[in-house]
């Protein structure tokens, strides 16, 4: 009796040992997609692929969010640097218009001075101060006239009209007249001279 319960006990432990050994086996062995159940368990805690197209979803709204309101702050800037420049063209001009303005109220007085006057050298003289205004009010504005006659002749400030035969060799080559004269503003040339150069 004593050996049937041996036996049975026996028994018993090996069915449990059997059982741990199909569980480890079972645990070990792939399924039918090459997964252990180990790795099918791992597989069920990952994120799925519905979870992962979500969070891309959401990343890619996020810059498309980021890159329309970035396109219209662009485009905000574009019309309202357009707009500063236009109104910056429209009214570049006024300071020396209104500058010139006195100088136009001198020619308005002079033009009468000289329908009524007789004496020439008085209307000479009031010419000649309404003139000194105007070349003074140019230069305060930046604009300067261009010395030409007796420099070397140069393409990029002298257009040649004529050129003259000269006896002194010095001069060959040189401006020897200014026809119209060259300037410059605030050191930029704005107008070549127009020369006659010797040869």
């Amino acid at each position: 009796m004593e050996k049937n319960k041996n036996k049975q006990s026996n028994s018993e432990e090996n069915t449990v040992k059997k059982q741990a050994f199909v569980n480890e086996i079972v645990q070990r062995t792939p399924d039918g997609d090459g997964n252990t159940e180990a790795e099918n368990n791992e597989a069920n805690n990952a994120p799925s692929e519905d979870d992962e197209a979500s969070k891309l979803k959401n990343e890619l709204e996020i810059q498309k969010d980021k890159y329309v309101r970035l396109f219209a702050e662009f485009d905000n800037f574009k019309r309202r640097n357009a707009k500063e420049r236009v109104e910056l063209i429209q009214t570049a001009g006024k300071e020396v218009i209104a500058s010139m303005l006195e100088v136009l109220d001198d020619c308005d007085r002079a033009e009468k001075q000289m329908n009524t006057a007789d004496n020439i050298e008085q209307i000479k003289e009031g010419v000649q101060l309404v003139f000194n205004k105007l070349r003074t009010t140019l230069q305060s504005k930046g604009l300067k006239a261009m010395n030409s006659i007796d420099t070397d002749f140069d393409v990029h400030k002298h257009e040649a009209i004529a050129e003259v035969p000269v006896e002194d060799e010095n001069k060959k080559g040189k401006v020897i007249d200014e026809i119209v004269k060259g300037y410059y503003l605030n050191d930029k040339l704005i107008r070549f001279a127009k020369v006659i150069v010797g040869k």
